[in-house]
């Protein structure tokens, strides 16, 4: 057993070592063993997938404002030459998402919570720093690691007449104490670069700020902090004060900024 985990930790290392990436803005250093064409190549793929299940928005004008904002970004993010796309899926949901390679799609639902393109931006904004700062990579490479470990605790679990049990405690404390934290460390690293992306594009970031706080407001239940994927609203507008005004420097730069940008409604 001894000789399998330390062979095991040498190759961690040496993969640690090989695969390190540096996140744009924070220059937190990652662990990333999927490539940049594995990971576009799958988002590429999860993006048909979805949009060939959901029904796109006939808003005109939304459909309009989700293209130009987006445009805006990309055009001011650290991958401007991804082969971007924006589309609009009718939906009640409160959600965006961005996919790697630059694929991004935002729902209809949502838009009652930005209200106007500078609130789009900084959910847009959010989304295009998660996949800038390949986040869902990093996820894919979590588990992988995390899988490998389990199997070899099952290996050496194999006789032992408490094996499930133990299992699950460590699947249980690695899920919580590892996969969880490091998701909302993820989401905090996002409102971060995306808030500075929106800056750059034009748009007010403090409108970032009244966007979580209209968030919290349209909160109902939701599950435990310490549980939970993303920070809860009202803590997360707080943070965003100070980053906020860090990015109004990049926002006084832009010759002629869009500020709060065109009302959705």
């Amino acid at each position: 057993m001894k000789r399998t985990a330390t062979r095991f930790l040498m190759i961690l290392l040496l993969v640690f070592v090989q695969s390190c990436a540096t996140v744009p803005h924070t220059q937190r250093r990652s662990l990333i063993l999927v490539s940049p064409g594995q990971e576009t190549a799958m988002g590429e793929q999860a993006y048909r997938e979805i949009l060939s299940q959901e029904k796109l928005s006939q808003n005109k004008k939304w459909v309009l404002i989700v293209d130009k904002v987006g445009r805006n970004l990309a055009r001011v993010s650290d991958m401007p030459n991804l082969n971007w796309e924006f589309k609009l899926i009718e939906s009640t949901q409160k959600n965006a998402f961005c996919l790697p390679g630059g694929k991004v799609a935002v729902y209809t639902g949502i838009m009652e919570v930005a209200q106007n393109e500078a609130g789009l931006a900084a959910i847009m904004g959010h989304e295009i720093a998660h996949a800038i700062a390949r986040h869902g990579a990093e996820r894919m490479t979590q588990v992988l690691l995390l899988n490998m470990g389990l199997s070899m605790a099952d290996v050496s679990l194999q006789n032992s007449e408490h094996r499930e049990l133990i299992l699950a405690a460590i699947g249980l404390s690695a899920n919580v104490g590892l996969l969880l934290p490091y998701s909302r460390k993820h989401e905090t690293e996002a409102d971060n670069i995306g808030t500075i992306y929106m800056a750059r594009a034009g748009y007010d970031p403090n409108e970032a700020v009244a966007l979580w706080q209209r968030f919290a407001e349209a909160e109902q239940a939701r599950v435990p902090a310490f549980l939970s994927t993303h920070p809860p609203s009202l803590e997360r507008a707080e943070a965003l004060q100070s980053i906020a005004q860090q990015a109004m420097a990049e926002y006084q730069r832009v010759p002629n900024p869009y500020g709060k940008g065109e009302p959705l409604f």
